[in-house]
């Protein structure tokens, strides 16, 4: 009976790390540039999650801070932790005039953290920054040819486990100023799938207490014929 409970529980383990993604996925419906990911088992039941990078809508804010990559690469960002990679461009202005992101860190452009002190900025569709009609930098777009060596890290950013020499410019670079690019999140679809998850988790959880209760009963017949 033993080899028949196994069953069952693995399942139901399958089932609740979906849960788990799927609630993350609903959680982050209204991130801008979140990508989600995609549970995959391999022969020991360990789960494999891959993102899903592909391009989300864009969304016009009207905010000149507001940069949305309409095609491949990722923005650059100086963290604590070294340079990380982001689709995330709901960017803002520190108290010295740095380009930050949602998270305080330095947007990085071709000459380092970008620093704006100008009122009125234009970015054109090459992430060429402009103050007051005066050049300032341009934003550094990079991207991968191997995209699988991209991680998540925290919400919104990837950490790449290659070489960082791996880094090139995209072919094809498109920035749209005073635009996001929204979640990559289906708030209907995951929700769905919430539901198909959990019914799946039910099942397998009563197949767990079917086997117990005839294991029970096993051994209560076994003691009485003693």
């Amino acid at each position: 009976m033993i080899l028949e409970m196994t069953r069952p529980v693995q399942g139901g383990l399958r089932q609740e790390r979906k849960l788990e993604v799927t609630s993350n996925h609903l959680a982050n419906a209204d991130t801008a540039g979140f990508k989600k990911d995609v549970v995959s088992f391999d022969k020991l039941f360990k789960a494999k999650l891959n993102t899903d990078l592909t391009q989300a809508g864009v969304k016009h804010t009207g905010n000149p801070l507001d940069i949305a990559l309409t095609d491949e690469g990722f923005f650059k960002v100086d963290t604590a932790a070294g340079v990380r990679y982001t689709r995330n461009g709901a960017f803002s202005l520190n108290s010295q005039g740095v380009l930050v992101d949602q998270n305080g860190d330095a947007v990085l452009g071709q000459g380092g953290p970008i620093t704006i002190d100008a009122a009125v900025v234009d970015i054109n569709a090459a992430g060429e920054i402009r103050g007051d009609g005066a050049i300032i930098d341009q934003l550094d777009i990079v991207t991968f040819g191997d995209l699988e060596k991209l991680q998540k890290e925290g919400v919104n950013n990837f950490v790449y486990t290659g070489n960082g020499e791996d880094e090139v410019a995209p072919v094809n670079v498109a920035v749209a100023q005073g635009s996001i690019e929204l979640s990559g999140v289906k708030p209907v679809e995951e929700m769905v799938n919430m539901i198909d998850h959990h019914r799946m988790y039910e099942t397998f959880q009563k197949m767990m207490m079917t086997f117990d209760e005839v294991d029970g009963k096993a051994i209560n017949s076994l003691g009485k014929l003693q």
